[in-house]
């Protein structure tokens, strides 16, 4: 997910037009910034990737289940 909004500990993050808030407790503060990717599991981000992993999963999301 890419993160739009950052309000410390918690976040705003957008995937595929879709936006949920999420945690990020379990990363260092000021790991991430707005802008930046990272990976999402039950609301909790839980790596920062780099804009080309994030593009390459998306698509292979896209290839699994359509891209509805």
């Amino acid at each position: 997910m890419r993160v739009i909004k950052i309000n410390y500990p918690m976040a705003l993050a957008e995937m595929g037009g879709v936006r949920r808030e999420i945690s990020l407790h379990l990363l260092e503060e000021g790991e991430v910034k707005e802008g930046d990717y990272v990976v999402v599991h039950v609301g909790f981000a839980i790596e920062k990737i780099d804009e080309e992993r994030a593009r390459a999963s998306w698509k292979t999301l896209e290839e699994m289940f359509g891209e509805d």
